[in-house]
């Protein structure tokens, strides 16, 4: 039960990548946990970059399929990879998340250097903004970046890295110091192999994805490696995350009809007291809330994504409501996917068991379920002010 691409927020050469990309995936991709997560990561890397589909991730300019970065493809790619493989969804998202401030903000030589490696695939993308103390509240971070020369040195520790640790290029977020809190932070884009960045841990998660902590221990780089101008770095950070939250919404998506499609089937062919898990009533109403969580969930995500491509707009409260919503009850409908599964559902490599801890992060990572209630009041009290100013 895929989001139906018929709905007016779509154009035809959405539809059109709805349909390769399905066909693509069910050809190439594999729903199994991998072994090797760091080799599996770097296969669908490669893979994504040679048949064309990070191209979605940069504009024409930069060898991009469209004339800009559409949303409501990247919600259709990460949709579509999340039902056929998390660990493609992941792969596909960071380099995304790393390549947009370059494309918003990086330099022609920046992005002739670090965006045609990434899109093709030959190199490993990583976002790097959060710190022990500096998660939901990003402006606290406290990673210096330090004028040094006609360069910069970096020092400090970044944590809760994708990709941290086999990444080959780095987007850093750093203070710089033009002003307090987010006015004084920078982005640098930086070589994984530069001397004074290293891995000091990798981290173990619920669903094994490659994640780790870097350090920086004044970590020279030249003043070619800042992206934008310097204070520019928390803007540039909130702006691609304004794009990409609506494509968390949209894997939540991928997870949750993963999930609904599964529970069906074995609904149908499970049978209790003599009959099929499908004809009793409590089965049906669980799976009818889970279809309609889905819809709703849908409509939220590429109302949000249409909302910036087409509207023109930031679309801050759309995105928010859209992440909000559709992983919260991605999470309910697997949990109900579970239930129905029985004992099988808790059974290692049962597909609602990978779902079940593939879902969890998503809750969390790019602003916490409670940052985006917070930012869903800010925007409407800020909207109502604007309508009491004018008298409405």
């Amino acid at each position: 039960m895929p989001t139906d691409v018929r709905w007016p927020f779509f154009e035809e050469h959405h539809r059109a990548l709805h349909r390769d990309l399905h066909a693509w995936a069910r050809e190439h991709l594999d729903f199994r946990e991998p072994e090797d997560v760091d080799a599996a990561c770097r296969a669908r890397v490669a893979a994504l970059g040679r048949d064309g589909w990070l191209r979605y991730c940069v504009p024409r300019s930069d060898g991009g399929v469209l004339e800009s970065v559409d949303t409501r493809s990247l919600c259709l790619i990460r949709e579509t990879l999340a039902y056929y493989d998390p660990l493609a969804d992941f792969a596909f998202a960071m380099q995304g998340l790393a390549s947009a401030p370059l494309v918003f903000s990086g330099t022609p030589e920046q992005r002739r250097r670090f965006l045609q490696r990434v899109v093709s695939g030959d190199a490993i993308a990583a976002f790097a903004l959060s710190e022990e103390n500096a998660g939901s509240d990003a402006a606290a971070l406290a990673t210096e970046a330090t004028p040094s020369g006609d360069g910069y040195l970096l020092s400090g520790e970044k944590t809760w890295i994708s990709n941290g640790g086999i990444a080959d290029v780095y987007v850093i977020f750093a203070r710089t110091g033009e002003g307090a809190r987010a006015r004084g932070i920078s982005a640098f884009a930086v070589d994984g192999k530069r001397e004074g960045l290293s891995t000091s841990r990798r981290i173990a998660t619920l669903s094994p994805h490659p994640l780790g902590t870097i350090r920086l221990d004044r970590c020279a780089v030249g003043g070619d490696s800042l992206v934008g101008e310097p204070g520019e770095g928390f803007r540039l950070a909130m702006r691609t995350l304004d794009v990409f939250r609506p494509s968390v919404a949209a894997a939540a998506l991928g997870f949750g009809r993963r999930a609904l499609d599964a529970a069906l089937a074995h609904a149908a062919e499970r049978h209790v007291f003599g009959r099929p898990l499908l004809d009793f009533q409590l089965t049906q109403a669980a799976l009818a809330e889970m279809a309609t969580a889905l819809d709703a969930g849908s409509l939220l995500t590429y109302r949000a994504a249409w909302t910036h491509d087409v509207a023109g707009e930031r679309a801050t409260k759309e995105a928010a409501m859209a992440k909000m919503f559709a992983t919260e009850n991605a999470q309910r409908i697997i949990d109900r996917a579970v239930q129905i599964f029985g004992a099988v559902g808790v059974t290692k490599g049962n597909v609602a068991e990978r779902l079940y801890r593939e879902i969890r992060a998503l809750r969390i990572y790019e602003g916490a379920t409670e940052v985006q209630q917070m930012v869903i009041a800010r925007e409407i009290a800020a909207r109502r002010d604007a309508r009491i100013g004018v008298g409405v």
